[in-house]
C-alpha cells in the first residue's frame, strides 16, 4: 500500500524532505502523498521515513491504494531505474 496523510496533519514540514521518491507535496490544506510515487520507502529504508518523523501520527497506510511488497519493489524499480537488491 502507499501511505496517505490524514487531516490531523499540522503542516509541520518534516515529512516532505524525508521522502526519497518526492511523493510528498504541499496540498491545498495539508501535505499529500502521490500514491504513484510512494513505495513506503521500499528500496531505500526499512521503514517509511515520513512515518518515523511525523509528530502527530497522521500517516497511515492508504486503504484505497493497496499494494504488496512485490508491487512496491516494482514501483521502486520503475521510479529509480535501480534493480531490486537481494
Amino acid at each position: 500500500m502507499s501511505l496517505t496523510i490524514t487531516d490531523e496533519c499540522i503542516n509541520c514540514d518534516v515529512c516532505e524532505p524525508e521522502c526519497p521518491n518526492e511523493a510528498i507535496t504541499q496540498g491545498v490544506e495539508i501535505y499529500e502523498i502521490d500514491p504513484n510515487k510512494c513505495t513506503e520507502c521500499v528500496g531505500h529504508y526499512d521503514t517509511p521515513q515520513c512515518v518515523e518523523v511525523c509528530p502527530v501520527d497522521c500517516i497511515p497506510k492508504d486503504p484505497a491504494n493497496q499494494e504488496n511488497e512485490d508491487q512496491l519493489w516494482v514501483k521502486y524499480e520503475k521510479l529509480t531505474g535501480n534493480p531490486r537488491s537481494s
